[in-house]
């Protein structure tokens, strides 16, 4: 006897699709979303021929001799016109009876209860899935599949790289079924292996010579005030701050680490501005050696001992700071009729040109004028007599004078007087200290 079968069991769903695929014999269910077998015996016209009927498996379809009295099956076409009709009652015939073996659908076999069970298509390798997939039992047959990491495109696993999907936030590396993710510097990576962490690098053990900053995925260094950062981004060296400027301090600007100070020449203090210079007065505070005799005369920075004055023959004294020649000594005919002692101070490089002394004639006579010059003292032309009025001139100073320097003018002032014919002179013996220093 032939028994012909049409049969394939398996259904398959492909990665990536977001429709099930069924294999030839079963069609899909879209209520249900499963695969269910196709009655080929009622699909397919003419499924089988001659005396051979019809009858449906699943995922196929057997064609059995209509007079095989050893196979009954309820999968039998009822449309097909293979038995004829009961024939009108009589007596039976007494047939021996016939035991029937039982037959199991595709994907089914006889275990030792004679009962139909599963056929692990996987465990026998009786599969045919490619040496690529891996093979997956199920009721009546099997289907093939990719182990994690490939996909079935084709009838073949292929690599899925996850890096082209963004699987990682950072840095990731594709290898066949897997991938492996990395971080930048400055991150770590998260116990979820895909993810990355900022590292705060301040933390632990500073990175810095001073103070640290973190930032996403790096850190900055950062200098206390009175340092700057070197080339290297880390280390701190100290800023010399007397080099930026000559006007930190009014005398002299002394760095420190991390800061500077202004220091002040003997004879100053310190301001509480912390950069100013301000004379002490010796002569005031007493903090001088002048003998009794001497007077104190405090000057920037220092003080000078001033003897007392003493007028030279043919002068004679009138006061404390005054000589006067007597008309009727013959020895002062063409001499000052007086000479007046005057003592002043300026700071060294005082700007030019100023006025620094004021002379005029204490008494103004009818029918004369008055002629006011240097008789004196100036051989380096500092200085000269600028004539302001009738009775009065002005001493200038026109270039700078350094100190420390002591500088002694006579400044002369001539009277003529064109009634009487008289022509006469005084003179201040000026005597100018000049300190050290410009303040």
């Amino acid at each position: 006897r032939i028994l012909t079968a049409f049969t394939l069991t398996i259904c398959l769903s492909s990665p990536g699709k977001a429709q099930q695929q069924c294999t030839n014999g079963f069609d899909l269910d879209r209520a249900s979303g499963q695969c269910l077998d196709i009655d080929e015996c009622r699909t397919i016209p003419e499924a089988c021929r001659g005396d051979m009927v019809c009858v449906n498996q699943n995922g196929g379809y057997l064609c059995v001799p209509r007079t095989n009295p050893v196979y009954r099956s309820p999968y039998l076409n009822p449309y097909s016109n293979i038995y004829p009709p009961p024939p009108a009652p009589g007596p039976v015939p007494n047939y021996p009876t016939v035991t029937r073996p039982l037959i199991c659908r595709f994907g089914y076999q006889l275990d030792e209860n004679n009962q139909c069970t599963d056929i692990d298509e996987c465990a026998s390798d009786s599969h045919q899935c490619n040496p690529t997939q891996i093979c997956i039992n199920t009721e009546g047959g099997y289907t093939c599949s990719c182990t994690e990491g490939y996909w079935l495109l084709e009838g073949q696993c292929l690599d899925i790289d996850e890096c082209r999907y963004g699987y990682c936030q950072q840095l990731c590396a594709n290898v066949p079924g897997s991938y492996s993710c990395t971080c930048n510097p400055g991150f770590t990576l998260n116990d979820d292996g895909r993810s990355c962490q900022d590292v705060n690098e301040c933390t632990g053990q500073n990175p810095c010579s001073q103070t640290c900053v973190n930032t996403y995925g790096s850190f900055l260094c950062r200098c206390d005030p009175g340092y700057e950062l070197e080339a290297d981004g880390v280390n701190c060296s100290d800023m010399d701050e007397c080099s930026f400027s000559e006007f930190l301090c009014q005398h002299e600007c002394v760095n420190a680490p991390g800061s500077y100070y202004c220091i002040c020449p003997s004879g100053y203090n310190l301001l509480d501005d912390s950069r100013s210079c301000q004379d002490i007065n010796e002569c005031e505070i007493r903090n001088f050696t002048c003998t009794l005799q001497q007077a104190c005369y405090n000057i920037p920075g220092e003080y000078k001992c001033l003897d007392p004055v003493r007028c030279e023959d043919p002068y004679i004294q009138i006061n404390e700071n005054r000589c006067m020649c007597p008309a009727e000594n013959p020895g002062c005919r063409d001499q000052p009729f007086t000479i007046l002692y005057r003592v002043m101070d300026i700071v060294s490089g005082r700007s030019v040109p100023s006025d620094i002394f004021q002379m005029q004639a204490t008494t103004r006579y009818p029918g004369a004028y008055y002629i006011f010059q240097i008789k004196s003292g100036n051989e380096g032309r500092e200085f000269y007599m600028r004539q302001t009025g009738p009775i009065s001139a002005t001493l200038v100073m026109t270039r700078p004078v350094k100190g420390p320097r002591t500088v002694q003018l006579d400044l002369e002032m001539i009277t003529v007087n064109t009634v009487i014919n008289f022509r006469g002179s005084s003179v201040i013996r000026l005597r100018i200290f000049v300190s050290q220093h410009p303040f």
